[in-house]
């Protein structure tokens, strides 16, 4: 056998270093493309799920009532209606094959499984607009603006109205994955629905939301505003208004709802904002207590006369109940509270210089008013609305879509 010199044996060790390391290098780069691929998702819950939340459904405990009404809460009667329903004739199956006529994915975003709507429009100068829900909501509320927004020719629309959406569900939400980890406040959301819209290809976009939505967007016009042409808003947070403005009627009327709003409807944002995981246990184990939780927000920030019922279906209200009952995401969603208080993001309190737009809905909880936007805002629109509450595209889908489409005519490429 013959002897390898020591310089001989130095270069075989390189070149298996060198091989080494490509084949780590090749092992990282096919580790990230699969980590970025965009999925498709279909709705399966297991029958063991729906099985279980029925044989839970049937023994149900009810409170006795202080009073009849709504008063202290939900309302017993209400609820048990609502229950039987839930338990003997709503049919989850059903509403999951409407859910699926929508086109859902999958992604990973810093390690996250995030689920989302991305409904295409068959116009190819569709122009992308990202939506984000809130709470207790769900993309179960873009159910109604979905076909108009991305076909608006079959709605009624022009072909220059065309949207392309992504819908997300909010890490802990839907179909997302639960954070495992603190720090997912609205400015780390924002900053993953930013890669989300590039991983898709979209380079001009704009945005909307409601609730923790239009925090969420807001955050993202601050963070991506060399790609958002627009952002349009249904919950409109301002900053102290102008001392010299002189507000209107309108503006007067909500201000005396806000003060009664802040002090007897925001004991939830405190339970969610300090102990979310306490909540959690009660709402993760009873869906009786999981609809009652979240059945009372729709009744009280809807415009319904206190009949949620005059909006909103058993079935849409149970869907989106469902929804939160079988991914167990109470705890993950209420979460959000606790991370928005907690903040771990860097404070940013620029002016947000993207064009923005507000739809100022009579029932919302936060009132709105011009004098207090456009400190905060390049606020370019904002329309009184005449009816609506807080579930604004689930509540009235009509209006909604049209400020949508008449706010974006103006931003999109080829707008005025």
């Amino acid at each position: 056998m013959l002897k390898r010199s020591s310089s001989t044996r130095l270069i075989l060790a390189g070149l298996l270093v060198a091989i080494g390391l490509a084949f780590a290098a090749s092992e990282s780069v096919a580790g990230q493309a699969a980590d970025e691929r965009i999925v498709p998702f279909t709705i399966k819950v297991p029958d063991a799920v729906l099985a279980d939340l029925k044989a839970r459904l049937a023994h149900p405990r009810f409170p006795p009532p202080l009073q009849d009404g709504w008063t202290h809460g939900t309302d017993v009667t209400y609820l048990k209606n609502l229950v039987t329903y839930w338990r003997d004739k709503f049919d989850w199956r059903a509403q999951e094959r409407k859910l699926n006529q929508f086109n859902h994915f999958t992604t990973t975003i810093d390690g996250l499984k995030i689920h989302f709507i991305h409904q295409k429009s068959k116009n190819p100068n569709a122009f992308p607009l990202i939506i984000t829900h809130g709470w207790p909501g769900s993309f179960v509320e873009f159910t109604k603006v979905i076909g108009p927004l991305s076909d608006p020719t079959a709605h009624g629309g022009l072909a220059s109205d065309a949207f392309d959406l992504v819908i997300p569900s909010i890490p802990g939400y839907g179909f997302s994955d639960k954070p495992t980890t603190p720090g997912y406040d609205p400015a780390r959301v924002a900053l993953m629905e930013s890669k989300l819209m590039a991983r898709l290809g979209y380079q001009r976009y704009g945005a909307q939301g409601g609730d923790w939505g239009a925090i969420i967007n807001t955050q993202l016009a601050l963070l991506d505003s060399a790609h958002m042409a627009g952002l349009h808003l249904n919950m409109c947070i301002g900053g102290a208004p102008d001392p010299g403005a002189k507000p209107t009627e309108r503006e007067l009327a909500r201000q005396k709802q806000r003060v009664v709003f802040g002090a007897e409807e925001t004991g939830y944002q405190a339970i969610q904002g300090t102990k979310p995981q306490t909540l959690g246990f009660g709402l993760n184990d009873s869906p009786v207590g999981l609809a009652a939780w979240i059945v009372e927000k729709f009744r009280t920030w809807c415009d319904c006369d206190g009949n949620p019922e005059t909006i909103f279906t058993k079935d849409e209200l149970l869907t989106n109940i469902t929804l939160y009952w079988v991914t167990e995401t109470a705890a993950s969603s209420a979460r959000l509270y606790y991370e928005s208080r907690h903040p771990t993001s860097p404070a940013n309190n620029k002016k947000i210089e993207v064009p923005t737009a507000c739809a100022d809905f009579p029932k919302e909880i936060i009132a709105a008013s011009r004098s207090s936007l456009e400190p905060r805002y390049n606020l370019v629109r904002l329309t009184e609305m005449p009816k609506g509450g807080h579930f604004a595209a689930f509540e009235q889908p009509e209006l909604f879509v049209k400020d949508v489409r008449e706010f974006f005519r103006t931003v999109r490429p080829g707008g005025k």
